[in-house]
């Protein structure tokens, strides 16, 4: 198993068909082949695992210039609640800043639960877009754009 196909196992694992925002294995793809594309896998200890077999948790994040932006995150739903999302965005933000970038972006649907993990590391909404998000019989979401700013030292 390599790092795409770990990537997939979570987001099939993940991502509740309903709302639309899973990605498939092309864009998955396509994003990973692009220079400034990066990826971090965790395990259920939430650091770097031995095998990309041991994955249950990844981030995606794309970066231009001194902006980065967290495309995706995820964790296998038998995985939640134990630090794991916490540990991936942690390490997302130092390796971002590590890369040079002071402004860190991400977008998520309104109502996600990861709010509260996203307000913890620092990220303050600062952006809507209306309608976004399907959302099965209940009717189009908004989605939420977060900014994270740090100095570099």
């Amino acid at each position: 198993m390599d790092a795409l196909d770990a990537i997939m196992a979570v987001m099939e694992a993940a991502f509740d068909p309903a709302f639309g925002e899973a990605w498939n294995r092309r864009q998955v793809g396509d994003a990973l082949a692009q220079p400034n594309t990066h990826f971090l896998l965790a395990d259920a200890t939430g650091k770097e695992p031995l095998a990309a077999e041991d994955a249950v948790g990844f981030t995606l994040s794309r970066q231009i210039g001194p902006e980065e932006e967290l495309l995706l995150i995820a964790v296998m739903p038998a995985a939640r609640g134990n630090g794991v999302g916490g540990a991936l965005l942690a390490r997302f933000i130092a390796d971002a800043h590590s890369r040079g970038a002071n402004r860190l972006f991400l977008e998520m649907r309104d109502g996600n639960p990861a709010q509260a993990l996203y307000l913890r590391h620092g990220f303050a909404p600062v952006g809507r877009r209306p309608n976004y998000y399907r959302a099965g019989t209940s009717g189009p979401l908004d989605a939420i754009t977060y900014l994270r700013e740090a100095l570099l030292k």
